[in-house]
């Protein structure tokens, strides 16, 4: 059957298997505070419950990038997908059967996260390739992949909320696991083939492509060293990571506050839903609109404003304590705003990113712009418990907007304009200091 689909219809079943896959995540994040707070946990608790769940995907980010080139990017997604599926069914099994103590939470939710960012590299590097093959301009075909992430939070928060509130939270992370499951099929049924000879890395002694060569220094640590050199000298790139990860750090805390929040003044784990699915829905048809236009526009000063909108009024809103409407408002203009920002970086990074590498630069990438979210949840839910939710949320607001402003500044920031004629770096100028020749 994969062999029968046009290249547009493949790029249609990659873009639906984000989508499912992301569903999944996103029911995940829903269910697992309340499944905290059922347990009799406090804010604290619910924090921690983040750090675990966000932790590994620093860990999975540089170390499974380059695992990815080496096992094969079709292959990578589908087995992220069952292995994350797998965790996270466990979770129910075990507290329904034997028992769940809070050490064996922790630890499946932080192995279902060890396996989401080597499945989400995996098939941002088929992207391209199969735009390319449709006919689709690079930066429409990043805000399409975009716009399908988008779509799961609409997607998967209100069905979280609403599975959390009719079933509970165990049930609704046996259907997170269904999720998965899915999304591992059909990747597995409409993708297969793509993974091209060159596709992936032979070893270091020469064997054949997509052997998994984990053992000898020449293979897969130099993979992750040149990788990790590139990043570092790229002018662009680590003004980037260093604004991402102070944002997603503050994302972080807000995504520990809003349950919180939800649980004090608006009613619980549907309105949650309803909040987390308005922002996506928002999102969604941010990326997609903008990426009929983006390669159109200008990059820099759109991306400032979009980030300053996408947190400024989704924050002032419950540090005002408001109710549910002002929130819900607030959540559709942000989520409009943040729908534009990683179809710009998205472009920027494949305009940048050698063909062969980027796989494990998106992985390290990825790591060092979520490397603040453990840490921004774990201090969101000390600082609840311990000034209160309204004014924590005050204090990311404030944040938020002062360090959103950095790309103003101008200096390398003006790296993200495009080229003349949109061309990549692999194909039209040298790599970074050391990067592979």
């Amino acid at each position: 059957m994969a062999g029968r689909l046009s290249a547009a219809a493949r790029l249609r079943a990659l873009l639906l298997v984000q989508v499912v896959s992301r569903v999944g995540n996103v029911v995940t994040t829903v269910a697992v505070p309340f499944l905290v707070l059922a347990r009799g946990g406090s804010a604290t608790d619910v924090g921690i419950a983040a750090f675990v769940a966000t932790a590994p995907i620093v860990l999975g980010g540089p170390f499974g990038g380059a695992l990815v080139e080496r096992v094969g990017f079709v292959r990578s997604s589908v087995a992220s997908d069952v292995l994350s599926g797998v965790t996270l069914l466990a979770i129910p099994v075990l507290a329904w059967t034997a028992g769940l103590p809070t050490w064996a939470l922790l630890a499946l939710v932080f192995a279902g996260g060890l396996f989401d960012a080597p499945g989400e590299s995996a098939r941002r590097v088929l992207l391209p390739g199969l735009a390319t093959a449709a006919g689709i301009p690079l930066e429409r075909a990043v805000g399409h992949f975009e716009a399908s992430a988008r779509l799961s939070v609409l997607l998967g928060a209100p069905l979280g909320g609403l599975l959390v509130a009719v079933a509970g939270p165990l049930p609704a992370l046996a259907c997170t696991a269904a999720a998965f499951g899915l999304a591992a099929l059909v990747a597995a049924v409409t993708l297969r083939g793509l993974d091209a000879p060159d596709a992936t890395v032979s070893g270091a002694d020469g064997g054949a492509a997509g052997t998994v060569d984990v053992g000898t220094s020449g293979g897969y640590w130099r993979d992750i060293a040149e990788g990790f050199r590139f990043c570092v000298h790229d002018p662009l790139f680590r003004l980037v990571v260093a604004l991402v990860l102070v944002t997603n750090l503050l994302d972080a805390g807000r995504s520990t506050l809003m349950p919180l929040y939800a649980a004090e003044r608006l009613g619980g784990a549907q309105a949650l839903g309803f909040v987390t699915g308005t922002f996506g829905g928002a999102a969604f048809l941010g990326s997609v609109v903008f990426g009929y236009v983006a390669h159109r526009l200008p990059r820099r000063i759109p991306f400032v404003i979009c980030f300053v909108v996408a947190g400024g009024p989704s924050l002032v809103v419950p540090a005002l304590g408001l109710g549910l409407p002002w929130v819900l408002a607030a959540s559709a203009v942000s989520g409009l705003a943040a729908g534009a920002l990683n179809p710009i970086l998205g472009a920027v990074e494949l305009e940048r990113i050698p063909e062969h590498m980027r796989a494990r630069v998106f992985g390290l990438l990825g790591a060092g712009a979520w490397a603040g979210i453990p840490i921004g949840g774990l201090l969101a839910g000390v600082a609840a418990d311990g000034v209160g939710v309204m004014v924590t949320f005050a204090v990311v607001a404030s944040c938020y907007t002062v360090v959103t402003l950095a790309p103003l500044t101008g200096g390398s920031w003006r790296l993200m304009e495009r080229r003349p004629g949109g061309a990549s770096r692999s194909a039209t100028t040298p790599p970074a200091p050391d990067a592979p020749r």
